[in-house]
């Protein structure tokens, strides 16, 4: 999609397409109501914000720079958000120093912040202590507490989701945010026209990205994100093959413009053997993306007591995989994509406070999947800055 098409484009596009993990709103009077205020506030972002970010990852995709991005995995609301996320910008302007001072290169944080308040999840109920109730889908559409009423999607938490990232991006005083642009109706009412091109921006984060399981080339949420003029990002997992992603290039990045795309590469244990197929298929397709890596979401385990959790291990050996055979394949290795709680969480196993899974107990506070503690993301930013540069 061009720029000049991109000025006639309805962010209403993906209503008339297959769209994946939406909720079931019962009252629609109360979307209405939501999806309106939310479209007469403030933007979130600017576009010359977007911009920016948009150039800074050009720098990236041509090898000039390194990019870190992390957060929760599902945010809070309040005053908690705004304490985690000052937390997680320490922690992110930590590891970008150490990596930077490593590899030799410029170094730019983005928080995974500001607007992870909706989750896919694999199946619509769970059971939990023995009821069976609704799936939690993120703060923006239910609650966490395992009772079936609070479970309810309700479109009202869109507003409070949105005050609450107002207040991050205060707190955090011009931090890069992202986030997964999953619930459309959210993102829909936040679309803004830029004023100085015509052309439409995400005024919810300036770097939105896909998941794994929304990445359909012809579903609601790649022709959403084919439209804006924020770079975009899309999660690829261990079941995408070379034309799925070449597919998504096209879709997302036409131009074959450097910043545009970040392919977001969380293949698991496979990762060496998976990868490069795709880099391949890219190159040849001509798109200049970002490639980056997300060691965590493949490498998700259930414990004996239902536990989920992270092997550290496990997230430094596919971290190591991916830099050193994208640098094989003669490509550049351009970032990570970690969720870190900035923290002493014991929420992965791993290093000195984590060393087993009894001890998982001990400060497990996430409200979805487990994040790195401070610790971990160091071993972690240990372990990129020894391979990542050439």
């Amino acid at each position: 999609m061009t720029a000049a098409t991109r000025t006639s484009w309805d962010p209403a596009v993906w209503r008339d397409k297959p769209t994946a993990h939406q909720p079931d709103w019962p009252d629609s009077c109360e979307l209405a109501r939501a999806r309106l205020q939310l479209a007469s506030a403030p933007p979130l972002t600017t576009p010359e914000d977007v911009r920016a970010v948009r150039d800074a990852l050009a720098e990236v995709a041509t090898g000039r720079a390194y990019v870190v991005q992390g957060g929760d995995c599902a945010e809070p609301f309040g005053v908690a958000a705004r304490r985690g996320a000052l937390a997680k910008d320490r922690i992110l302007g930590v590891l970008a120093e150490r990596i930077s001072r490593a590899i030799d290169v410029p170094v730019l944080t983005i928080g995974r912040l500001a607007g992870q308040f909706a989750k896919p999840r694999s199946e619509p109920t769970e059971v939990v202590d023995g009821q069976v109730v609704p799936t939690f889908r993120g703060l923006a559409v239910n609650s966490p507490h395992p009772v079936a009423a609070l479970r309810i999607p309700d479109a009202r938490r869109m507003i409070t989701a949105y005050r609450t990232a107002r207040a991050v991006m205060r707190e955090l005083r011009g931090m890069w945010v992202s986030h997964e642009a999953l619930l459309l109706d959210y993102e829909e009412a936040l679309v803004r026209t830029d004023p100085r091109t015509g052309s439409s921006y995400l005024a919810s984060t300036h770097f939105p990205w896909i998941g794994e399981r929304t990445r359909d080339p012809d579903g609601g949420h790649v022709a959403f994100l084919a439209g804006i003029d924020n770079p975009v990002g899309c999660k690829v997992g261990p079941n995408a093959v070379p034309d799925d992603v070449a597919a998504l290039c096209a879709k997302l990045d036409p131009e074959r413009e450097p910043g545009r795309l970040t392919l977001i590469c969380r293949l698991g244990p496979r990762a060496r053997t998976l990868l490069p197929p795709l880099v391949r298929a890219v190159r040849e397709a001509g798109h200049p993306v970002v490639w980056m890596c997300d060691p965590m979401h493949a490498n998700t385990r259930i414990t004996s007591t239902g536990v989920k959790t992270r092997y550290l291990d496990d997230v430094v050996g596919e971290a190591a995989a991916f830099h050193e055979t994208v640098n094989e394949l003669g490509e550049w290795p351009g970032g990570l994509h970690l969720e870190l709680a900035g923290e002493d969480v014991t929420e992965c196993v791993g290093g000195s406070r984590v060393p087993d899974e009894t001890a998982l107990a001990r400060r497990y506070t996430s409200l979805c999947d487990p994040r790195l503690n401070n610790e971990q993301a160091l071993l972690v930013a240990d372990e990129v800055s020894a391979r990542a540069g050439r």
